[in-house]
């Protein structure tokens, strides 16, 4: 350890300024290894079709912008939604329509690339059955209730005819078990 030629005092005040410097340096020197989130969403409507479009990584079904892999050596979105985040900003900057962007990502990845599907042709059908199969169900279940109900009438029990010399010789029987 080196000793200082000044009073003990000043010594520790230099020592926590070249600390304070060192410091400050070395995380000025981490901010610039570190890139810039250029990947960012910049506008409202940017962040709003990011939402409306799924990251195509494979390794997640999040949106473009809600993309967030955690943990690992990795934390943050994958290249492929700051690709399509890039794209959209692009895209928004000048002044595309929103419709004309979703479309150019369906083009690009298909139309699984939509976080909600258009509601036509068969996809028509994946949004009304939810609602219409259950009504339907109720009706015929209804229906089938209802049936039941107006065939419940009671008949009369039939079969073949009892002769009265086969009754009195049962009632006999009958009476001999119950006296013993």
């Amino acid at each position: 350890m080196t000793r200082c030629h000044t009073a003990k005092g000043k010594c520790l005040r230099m020592r926590s300024r070249v600390f304070v410097l060192a410091t400050f340096l070395f995380t000025m020197q981490g901010s610039l290894l570190i890139p810039h989130p250029l990947y960012a969403q910049q506008t409202e409507r940017g962040k709003e079709l990011g939402r409306r479009v799924k990251c195509m990584c494979g390794g997640c079904e999040d949106s473009a912008t809600g993309c967030n892999h955690t943990g690992g050596s990795f934390s943050g979105p994958c290249d492929t939604a700051k690709g399509m985040q890039k794209e959209i900003n692009e895209r928004v900057t000048r002044n595309e329509s929103d419709d004309l962007t979703l479309q150019a990502f369906v083009q690009e990845y298909g139309p699984t690339v939509l976080i909600v599907p258009p509601a036509k042709g068969f996809n028509l059908a994946a949004w009304v059955m939810p609602v219409v199969a259950p009504l339907l169900a109720l009706v015929v279940v209804w229906f089938v209730a209802r049936r039941w109900r107006h065939k419940a009438t009671l008949a009369t029990a039939s079969g073949p005819e009892v002769s009265s010399e086969f009754l009195s010789r049962a009632r006999r029987e009958a009476g001999k078990e119950y006296d013993e």
